[in-house]
């Protein structure tokens, strides 16, 4: 493949400015159709973006033969649905993160990518940002010494107003669980690429809140295959906004935010360097470039099906205890099974 030809499922918020300009954006890549099942949504999407085809079917967009490959982005209850489509297809596919919401679903997306042998791919995108890729050139380059542990805090406050307002991504049928596997999978992923893969983790998953079904408070012990041992807190029911991530070596420490982007901070028996890492305008464009460069033979992506299932099992045995007790839904308890 020279040309990389994508169609969109789900052109929702996401798509307006993290990731669908990034496909018209990279190098050897367009973006020729999308879809949504509001069709006048999806025509305005195409008008405003300037997409050639808008359909609101998805196999109509998966069957497209202008279309190579499709990324799927979304809620994470169809992504297992809409990859073994795409997959049956023949045509490689991107998912949006969470991979999916649990890591049963991810097992079967995998197994049918390589049944259909095409490429998965899965929108962990701060493996490619430049801000990370610093991040992993100091860690690897030994600017803090042998590594030893990492912390985790990522805090918010609960909204103010009613119950309820957070929408799908609080409800487990829908997302696999709340705010944690929404936000800390990015966190546990990019904790892969950086340390390694997670040899164990054990935790606790509790909702102290009430507001939604979803667990808003969970802790967690982590050894990383390189040796790391770490340990994180995600509260979202807290009276304040934290985003912090602590590497600490023999020889200094990294402090960095894994969702905003003041400056990365070393940390030295010498004093602090403030190293200035901002995002990218279109988030997902690297990730995005990596995926299209692989595709066309040309590179290989840094985030994967098999890397993104990992973060899932991970997820998964966090908050096993907490799902079997609390969590409404037969098709997530089944899926859990």
């Amino acid at each position: 493949m020279e040309r990389v030809r994508w169609g969109i499922i789900g052109v929702g918020n996401v798509t307006e400015r993290k990731s669908g300009p990034g496909f018209r954006q990279a190098e050897r890549s367009e973006l020729v159709a999308v879809m949504r099942r509001n069709g006048d949504l999806a025509a305005d999407y195409a008008r405003r973006h300037q997409v050639p085809r808008w359909y609101d079917d998805a196999d109509e967009l998966i069957n497209d033969p202008d279309v190579d490959a499709v990324y799927v982005a979304t809620p994470p209850d169809s992504h297992r649905e809409y990859a073994v489509r795409v997959a049956q297809a023949g045509k490689p596919v991107y998912v949006e993160k969470p991979m999916a919401r649990t890591a049963q679903e991810c097992e079967e997306m995998i197994a049918a990518c390589d049944q259909a042998g095409v490429d998965l791919f899965v929108a962990y995108y701060r493996r490619a940002m430049p801000r990370f890729v610093t991040v992993k050139e100091l860690i690897d380059g030994g600017r803090i010494g042998a590594l030893r542990s990492v912390s985790i805090r990522n805090e918010r406050p609960a909204p103010v107003g009613a119950a309820g307002q957070e929408g799908w991504r609080v409800h487990p049928e829908i997302s696999g669980g709340g705010h944690f596997v929404d936000l800390g999978s990015h966190i546990l992923d990019l904790l892969d690429w950086l340390l390694g893969p997670v040899t164990y983790a054990a935790g606790v998953a509790t909702n102290r809140g009430g507001r939604y079904p979803a667990e808003d408070l969970v802790t967690g012990v982590f050894e990383f295959a390189s040796g790391v041992e770490g340990a994180g807190i995600w509260n979202y029911d807290s009276f304040r906004h934290t985003d912090e991530i602590e590497i600490i070596g023999t020889s200094g420490a990294l402090r960095f935010s894994c969702f905003a982007e003041e400056p990365l901070r070393l940390c030295t028996p010498d004093g602090e360097e403030q190293i200035a890492a901002p995002y990218p305008q279109t988030v997902q464009l690297p990730l995005i470039q990596a995926v299209v460069d692989q595709l066309t033979g040309h590179g290989r992506s840094p985030s994967t099906g098999e890397s993104a299932a990992r973060t899932s099992r991970v997820i998964d045995g966090l908050l096993a205890d907490y799902r079997s007790r609390s969590i409404p839904g037969e098709e997530l308890h089944e899926a859990l099974q």
